[in-house]
């Protein structure tokens, strides 16, 4: 099992998933560049980016992790670790 996205954006290149946020819609961070966070919301009618600041980016992937500990998911040490890596 892997928690591993990625996505083009048409100005910024290759992204990385970061985290879920809600139906529809997930963080991803700029793959060098790894400051540039954005919201990525998928619509019928096609993909949205938001910019979005490093701290609120921080803020959901921690209520993502916070989610996943409650649940008790098999997931949470992929998710902790991706965590580690773009935040720590």
């Amino acid at each position: 099992m892997s928690v591993e996205r990625y996505l083009n954006h048409p100005t910024f290149g290759m992204l990385y998933r970061v985290c879920p946020v809600a139906t529809g819609e997930e963080i991803y961070a700029t793959l060098y560049a790894q400051r540039m966070f954005f919201r990525v919301t998928s619509q019928p009618q096609g993909t949205s980016f938001e910019a979005m600041p490093f701290s609120d980016a921080r803020h959901h992937a921690e209520q993502n992790l916070l989610r996943l500990r409650r649940n008790q998911s098999p997931e949470l040490p992929l998710w902790k670790k991706l965590f580690d890596q773009t935040f720590i």
